[in-house]
């Protein structure tokens, strides 16, 4: 058995089970045996059933002395009653709603019990205890010891975990390698993987336990700085074309502005032009709150570059957003006499006119396209540069040297002889500090704190069921006033496993209100409508002959729809804090006065809590700090979204352990950076890539 196996592998695990474990992200042998418990129970305690007291944990071996199934009158419960006992006494026991157990225990069975003792309308018994029949030739695992509670799902049970990964656990004695260097275990006082394993699914100790997650926490943070540092240390090797600062071209550019740059806008800039003047590629994050002006940031180092006679590309993750930048770069550059081009799958455009897809890509070779804006589009075999120098990604996954090397289209060429572009990357969802320097240690930070003057506050509002009619009301009040709205669903269409409500999917709301709002145009846009369709629906919205946008999250990002004035987000709950930031920066860019209101029909306090959040901050990085904090960055990132394991997640925020594992990736690094001597390691560094996408 090796640990990349199927799960199907190990014996005993069918279809059915196969199914139920996908649910639990159980996929492969590995999987299973990183399937770490949430919490222990701690039943180390073993006495005789004469020591046994009330409300307390405990073990004890003994007989079943008899048990039988009955019925409760009132309530029609099914109830197995046992006597236990040993050489010092006797005990009631009662299962609940269990009556199989009658065929698995019979009178006489020498068992191990581990339970608590309590009193109610039923006397003085054990209620519920685990159990396991006591042989020569098995270890107690569900008795006698700290016992693991794991996640569940049905049909899978924390007894049943155990049994497998102790199953599993003996079959692999012996054959767990381990991918962490022996200086380094040995160093920062680490477990061997193997004991490691052991430790947290069958812990000698809660210390033990720790000591074990602890151990698995730093291979995993280890492995995040290997890959941060790698990419920071190959790029620093690289040569890139220097661009020198044209303050004739910006200054004009500013001046012409139909308003007054931030000082954070200033200072942004100032840092991407100074970077670019470089021969080191620059590698920098424009880090800033919904509205606080990125683009023209991007603007100004874009028309640097090309009025320096060289290429620019700026890629964008939807073809709406692709358009949006596009006609934005020709509104602001216009007078600079530029070539702006446009490519996506759908539209072909330089300047204002329409092109055919081989003539602007003959362009782009003769380098006559001087700007290029679009989708993945940018990144297709066909799209060559004569001399691209500065590549802009918005909202997107990182990029490394090697995806610019892509965008150059050189497929044989060695990195070193080639001048590569310089890269800045924008986000508008803040990241707390500590997680930012971890999770882009690659990367120069520029942050914009800073919003323009003038831009109005968004009324944020949080809708309980009862007030929904009055929410309906307000939305032709602003309808009739000239605004429009955006309704955001969690989902497409309703799904009944996650228990979601019809009126949470946008097809459901999308029918529903049309019923509601007769005298009203309503438009629908979703992830799987062709690109054609978002363009005409968008298209429609912006003019004004579509006034409610029924929607899912594809508007989070960039849309820029100036009268919108209202948003409402249906099971608000659903969508963590940075992403209804990001829906609310989408309403009132016009400065006129705008509502966001939040339908919840959750009363979880924690919950509410959150939500709460956002009506009290209207900064995003704030937001993301509360945000961290409630929710921890497991959820605040969307582990599964990143590819990250929880236990990595949940350890990025401890400082100590973050240290300790970029001094010891650095250590490594400095001594072997191919990691020819680490050939585990590097296998391990290689998979971690291709399951990570650090965004």
């Amino acid at each position: 058995m090796k640990l990349e196996a199927e799960i199907e592998k190990i014996t005993g695990i069918g279809p059915k089970l196969q199914k139920r474990l996908k649910k639990l992200g159980i996929k492969t042998v590995k999987d299973l045996l990183l399937h770490f418990p949430h919490r222990y129970e701690d039943f180390s305690n073993l006495i005789k059933v004469c020591q046994i007291k009330e409300g307390e944990n405990f073990s004890a071996k003994g007989w079943i002395l008899e048990i039988k199934n009955w019925q409760t009158w009132k309530k029609r419960m099914n109830l197995t009653e046992a006597i236990f006992g040993d050489e010092t006494g006797t005990i009631k026991i009662v299962w609940f709603n269990q009556p199989f157990l009658k065929k698995i225990l019979k009178k006489g069975d020498f068992v191990c019990l581990a339970g608590k003792l309590v009193r109610d309308e039923y006397g003085i018994y054990v209620s519920n205890p685990y159990f396991e029949k006591i042989s020569p030739f098995k270890d107690l695992i569900h008795t006698a010891r700290l016992i693991p509670i794991y996640p569940e799902t049905e049909g899978v049970t924390s007894k049943w975990l155990r049994s497998k990964i102790r199953e599993v656990l003996l079959k692999l004695k012996g054959k767990i390698e381990d991918p962490l260097p022996k200086e380094i275990r040995k160093e920062y006082k680490l477990l061997p993987v193997e004991e490691a394993f052991w430790q947290v699914h069958f812990p000698d100790s809660l210390k033990s336990a720790k000591r074990a997650k602890e151990r698995f926490a730093f291979e995993e943070l280890f492995l995040i700085q290997l890959f941060v540092l790698k990419e920071r240390i190959k790029l620093a090797k690289e040569k890139a074309i220097k661009i020198p600062i044209d303050l004739n071209s910006i200054k004009e550019f500013v001046e012409k502005l139909p308003f007054k740059l931030t000082d954070a806008q200033r200072k942004a800039s100032w840092q991407i032009l100074k970077d670019m003047e470089k021969e080191r590629p620059m590698n920098r994050l424009l880090e800033g709150d919904v509205g606080s002006g990125k683009t023209i940031v991007a603007m100004i180092a874009a028309l640097n570059v090309a009025k320096s006679g060289f290429q620019v590309a700026f890629m964008a993750p939807t073809e709406i957003l692709a358009r949006q930048h596009f006609e934005n770069f020709l509104n602001f550059l216009k007078g600079f006499n530029l070539k702006i081009g446009l490519l996506t799958s759908e539209d072909v455009r330089l300047n204002g006119e329409k092109l055919k897809k081989k003539e602007i890509l003959k362009m782009i070779e003769d380098g006559e396209v001087e700007i290029l804006i679009g989708t993945h589009s940018l990144i297709q075999k066909d799209v060559k540069f004569k001399n691209l120098a500065f590549v802009i990604v918005d909202e997107q996954h990182r990029f490394g040297v090697e995806q610019r090397a892509k965008l150059l289209q050189n497929a044989n060429f060695k990195l070193e002889n080639v001048k590569i572009p310089h890269l800045l990357s924008m986000t508008a969802t803040p990241i707390p500090r500590t997680l930012a320097l971890t999770i882009y240690g690659d990367l120069d930070l520029s942050i914009l704190d800073q919003m323009p003057k003038g831009k109005r506050k968004v009324k944020t509002m949080l809708i309980s069921p009862k007030e929904k009619e009055r929410a309906y009301e307000f939305i032709k009040k602003e309808i009739k006033k000239g605004g429009k709205v955006f309704v955001i669903c969690p989902r497409i269409e309703p799904d009944k496993e996650l228990g979601l409500t019809e009126q949470k999917a946008v097809k459901k709301e999308y029918q529903k209100l049309k019923e509601i709002f007769p005298e009203f145009k309503i438009g629908m846009l979703h992830g799987k409508m062709k690109s054609k369709e978002k363009e005409e629906v968008m298209e429609k919205f912006k003019k004004g002959e579509i006034e409610i946008l029924v929607s899912t999250s594809v508007v989070e990002v960039g849309v820029d729809i100036p009268k919108a004035t209202l948003m409402i987000v249906e099971g608000a709950e659903r969508f963590g804090l940075a992403q209804l930031h990001q829906f609310r920066g989408r309403i009132g860019r016009s400065g006129e006065k705008a509502y966001f209101l939040l339908f919840t029909e959750s009363s979880a306090k924690k919950t509410r809590e959150r939500l709460k959040a956002l009506l009290e901050s209207e900064s995003g990085f704030e937001l993301a700090e509360k945000d961290l904090k409630i929710r921890g960055p497991g959820q605040f990132f969307g582990s599964k979204q990143w590819g990250i394991p929880d236990l990595a997640m949940s350890s990025l925020t401890n400082v100590f352990l973050v240290e300790k594992t970029k001094e010891a990736a650095k250590k490594i690094l400095e001594k072997d950076f191919e990691l020819k001597n680490y050939p585990l390691l590097r296998e391990k560094l290689e998979n971690f890539k291709r399951e990570i996408h650090l965004e």
